[in-house]
């Protein structure tokens, strides 16, 4: 299948396209990429003699008999196979969790947190990763976690694979560059970048500091949900998904690999970069999607539109429609309803939602709720807009109103959320957040026969 080829310039990250990693577009796509002219084997995925001197290595993030639609797996063609490595001996976990989450009872309070710290100097992408919480069991692959991450420093000799899912990146303070098994992928505030199950990657910070969120998922790929009466258009278009082109690193000397295996941090040092693939084909690839390219739906007469309307990536479950985690993003867009209350309504769910704020404000909650910082609200727990929201949104002029002040995301799961203890007792948790609903009066007046 041809793919077009783009340029970073061309997603939004502000370099020079000269200097911009090179990427190929479409989501689910068998994509292919060489670095070097021949280095692809043709008709065949493993031959006598792989080209170039090759090693041919087939990489599954599902299992070999899944059906043909829902199979991942890429053919990579690399300097030396990946079994040429030392044994693995246990590291500290640091700030990060895994699966199943059991140092506290699960809460069913609401929820929210300030920005993550200022990190001590030196801390990379690894170090810096925190975990709130989390359900499900890694080892079952089901179920998923909430990480935030604060770094300061680029990965160096240093690489990072995630056995137990793939990790969403939502950066909200600074680029990533994201250097891949598969090539270089670069994602800035307002961009999300996808790492497969076990593909190797190391970070590096562009900004100098980087800040952000990380949705892990234990269970069944990301992919775009289907768009029923909807059509055949609308929401996250594929097209829009692009993935890296091959860019090997055949470095020698010290690389510390790092591999998160049932929840816990393994290391090995391998004597060369891992990140020595020549040229890769397949679907399970790295990608990189820019949120404003998000086609909003919405109400074109009255009421608000459930947040599953918003919803760019799902994690599908045994049971249809209910996803283990979607990841929804709250874009720009207008709002036109007619005698319609334009902001989040109060409810209640039988799903649980983490919430984070990328930049400027969210239209539900006036103040309080920062770039950086979250909130969660674990199933059947009462939310929606603070008083000064509901006061101003009731007395607005209901004209068409442009919403661009902010980006704002969810994780949404079937599951409740477990805190990690560290989440717990944060000292930039917020431990007055259910202030923000005080004042809310009683107006109605019974009319007595």
């Amino acid at each position: 299948m041809d793919t077009e080829e783009v340029t970073a310039s061309a997603a939004g990250d502000g370099r020079p396209a000269d200097a911009a990693p090179r990427y190929l577009s479409g989501f689910g796509n068998e994509h292919s990429s060489e670095a070097e002219p021949g280095a692809l084997p043709v008709g065949r995925n493993s031959p006598q003699r792989a080209p170039l001197g090759l090693y041919a290595e087939q990489l599954s993030g599902t299992a070999f008999t899944e059906p043909r639609a829902h199979n991942r797996r890429t053919w990579l063609y690399r300097a030396r196979p990946s079994a040429a490595h030392p044994p693995f001996h246990r590291i500290g976990n640091g700030s990060l969790r895994g699966a199943p989450f059991e140092e506290t009872e699960p809460d069913p309070n609401r929820m929210r947190w300030d920005p993550l710290p200022e990190p001590p100097a030196g801390t990379d992408f690894v170090a810096g990763l925190w975990t709130l919480g989390g359900n499900g069991d890694a080892r079952l692959r089901s179920g998923m976690a909430i990480h935030l991450y604060h770094a300061n420093s680029p990965m160096t000799d240093r690489v990072f694979g995630d056995s137990d899912g793939e990790l969403l990146l939502v950066p909200e303070r600074g680029a990533l560059r994201l250097c891949t098994e598969l090539g270089v992928l670069v994602a800035a505030p307002g961009q999300v970048a996808l790492i497969p199950r076990g593909v190797r990657f190391r970070v590096e910070l562009p900004d100098g500091e980087a800040r952000g969120y990380v949705c892990e998922n234990y269970g069944q790929p990301f992919t775009l949900p289907e768009l029923g009466p909807i059509g055949a258009n609308g929401l996250a278009n594929p097209r829009d998904f692009l993935a890296p082109t091959a860019a090997p690193e055949e470095s020698e000397g010290p690389v510390e690999v790092v591999n998160k295996f049932c929840g816990r941090l393994w290391a090995a040092e391998y004597a060369h970069s891992p990140l020595d693939v020549v040229a890769w084909h397949g679907t399970h690839v790295p990608y990189l999607y820019d949120l404003r390219r998000f086609n909003v739906l919405g109400t074109i007469s009255y009421d608000h539109p459930d947040p599953s309307l918003f919803t760019v990536l799902t994690s599908p479950s045994e049971l249809p429609g209910q996803a283990g985690v979607d990841f929804v993003v709250f874009a720009p867009r207008w709002l036109v309803g007619e005698d319609t209350f334009r902001p989040p309504y109060f409810h209640r769910n039988v799903m649980t939602e983490y919430m984070g704020l990328v930049e400027g404000a969210y239209d539900a909650k006036a103040e309080g709720f920062r770039p950086g910082g979250g909130s969660l609200h674990n199933m059947m727990s009462a939310h929606g807009p603070d008083r000064a929201t509901f006061d101003r949104a009731s007395a607005a002029e209901l004209r068409p109103q442009r919403v661009d002040d902010g980006l704002a995301f969810m994780f949404e799961t079937r599951w409740p959320v477990t805190l990690t203890a560290a989440a717990t007792d944060a000292p930039h948790r917020q431990r007055h957040y259910d202030q923000v609903w005080q004042g809310l009066e009683r107006h109605h007046s019974p009319k007595r026969p």
